[in-house]
């Protein structure tokens, strides 16, 4: 019987999970973007970008920050996604949300020191994972520039200013003066 409790508290977090699936980046809409991306698809991008830095900054374990990223953003799960005007009159407590998250699941206790590695930026693998988050920050703006969306600019150039390794500020700056449609023209079939 016990047993069969763990297992439903593992089947109620992974439930839990993909609710990042259905939660929008709110912010994006004040920008007029109808439908902004998930924080589930975000933080796909974060954990790919992390694993590229990790390579880049020569860090001895990337794959580490590549589950520090996946759930950077769990806690939102439970508190949404607040966007910087909601914030001037809201206060969330996302660090509680991923202590509860995971309290019941001492085999995944580590997720909530993650969390705080990546928020108090306290660490080398903290660092890199918020820059990631910032980095993929910077290259939905872009996209969204590309798009037509020329509020975005400034996302860009914010995320671009909280970017801390040396990877992560070079990629950037190439990405202000790129276009992020350059990897698929050059695939094109030519006739």
């Amino acid at each position: 019987m016990v047993m069969i409790a763990k297992l439903k508290q593992f089947l109620d977090f992974i439930c839990e999970m993909g609710h990042l699936g259905k939660i929008r980046h709110e912010g994006l809409r004040y920008a007029g973007i109808p439908d902004p991306e998930t924080v589930a698809a975000h933080s796909l991008r974060v954990a790919q970008i992390a694993y590229v830095l990790g390579v880049m900054e020569k860090f001895e374990n990337p794959d580490l920050l590549v589950t520090m990223a996946v759930f950077h953003d769990m806690g939102e799960a439970r508190t949404g996604d607040l966007h910087k005007v909601g914030a001037r009159y809201v206060e969330r407590n996302e660090r509680l949300a991923v202590r509860d998250q995971v309290a019941e699941l001492p085999e995944l206790a580590s997720l909530a020191d993650y969390f705080d590695q990546t928020e108090n930026l306290d660490t080398v693998a903290g660092v890199i994972v918020k820059d990631a988050d910032h980095l993929e920050q910077a290259f939905s703006a872009k996209e969204y520039m590309e798009c037509g969306y020329s509020v975005c600019e400034n996302w860009l150039y914010n995320a671009k200013n909280k970017l801390q390794t040396e990877s992560a500020k070079s990629l950037c700056e190439l990405l202000t003066t790129s276009s992020t449609f350059d990897w698929w023209q050059n695939l094109k079939k030519l006739d």
